[in-house]
């Protein structure tokens, strides 16, 4: 972490790897995942609505090169100048066919101005047939495999659908970064049964975990999932935390989590026709530097409560 930081930022990292600026490009690559087509469950995780995912942009009727030309122009009209990752992202971007995902991969790769891909999956969607693959992908290009890890509580797993435990996770970060694969994860924080003193274990327990790049997004209740009508019906069940509050936990959170760890974001933008709440009117940026101002007022840092600090 960077002595004049307050913590690990995404900007940093990304410049640490490459002499230009690069943005990613959501794909939709037509994926589903196995707790909807059967295989685990179905209707999926029940806060998700993939709707919330997908630019303009971003369409299933379009091939791979298409949707990256697409996003490459939106972006460019900005940045001539910027590089691209091909950021895999809609439902679980590792559940197919090897042939048919390295096809996939491998087209995105050839698009010019692309210059490495983020793939995002679900844990128990990486068989050692395709880690096997990756690990000789990440030798010639930027990779970085996320996972949605959601939370570390099995009670709080199994309440939303998700359709493993938190064993498969740690297994498959483990069995990703040994690999020599950036590996990432994405959680969320306010997911109902989950207590403040029950996060703070959970960042440091993903801190005990070899993840390069970690994802914070705040619970929003999203208009035709099964979690948006348990609220209707036991909006008890639910802390929907204010900005502020939301604040306050974020650096809570990242006071416990390793130093090393590069925090991507803190928040998530769903549109407003899909979201119920809670609807804070803030950009991710707005947020950020709030977040900032809140972390100097405090004098905090992450890391700073982190159970298995060494001294520097």
């Amino acid at each position: 972490m960077d002595k004049g930081s307050r913590y690990n930022d995404f900007s940093t990292f990304l410049a640490g790897h490459f002499p230009f600026k690069v943005q990613k490009i959501s794909v939709n690559a037509g994926f589903t995942c196995p707790n909807r087509d059967g295989s685990k469950g179905y209707g999926g995780c029940t806060y998700c609505n993939n709707q919330t995912f997908n630019p303009a942009y971003c369409r299933t009727g379009k091939t791979v090169t298409a949707q990256l030309e697409d996003g490459k122009a939106f972006f460019a009209r900005k940045y001539p100048e910027m590089k691209f990752l091909a950021y895999f992202q809609a439902y679980t971007n590792t559940y197919g066919e090897l042939e048919t995902l390295k096809r996939m991969y491998e087209e995105a790769l050839a698009v010019e101005g692309v210059v490495g891909l983020v793939i995002g999956t679900r844990p128990d969607c990486m068989p050692d047939s395709l880690l096997d693959y990756l690990e000789e992908l990440a030798r010639r290009t930027f990779l970085l495999v996320e996972y949605g890890i959601e939370s570390a509580d099995d009670r709080t797993l199994e309440r939303i659908n998700r359709g493993h435990d938190f064993a498969c996770t740690a297994d498959a970060v483990r069995r990703t970064a040994a690999r020599g694969i950036l590996t990432g994860g994405h959680v969320i924080l306010g997911l109902p049964g989950e207590s403040r003193e029950q996060l703070m274990e959970q960042a440091e327990t993903l801190s005990g975990l070899p993840l390069t790049t970690l994802k914070l997004h705040q619970l929003q209740l999203i208009r035709g999932t099964r979690m948006a009508r348990e609220f209707e019906m036991h909006p008890e069940d639910f802390h929907l935390y204010t900005a502020e509050e939301y604040i306050g936990l974020v650096i809570d959170y990242v006071e416990h989590l390793r130093k090393d760890i590069v925090l991507e974001r803190f928040i998530s933008q769903s549109p407003k026709e899909l979201l119920i709440a809670p609807d804070w009117g803030l950009k991710n940026y707005e947020f950020t530097e709030r977040l900032k101002k809140r972390m100097e007022e405090r004098d905090a840092w992450q890391g700073k409560y982190y159970s298995r600090n060494i001294n520097d």
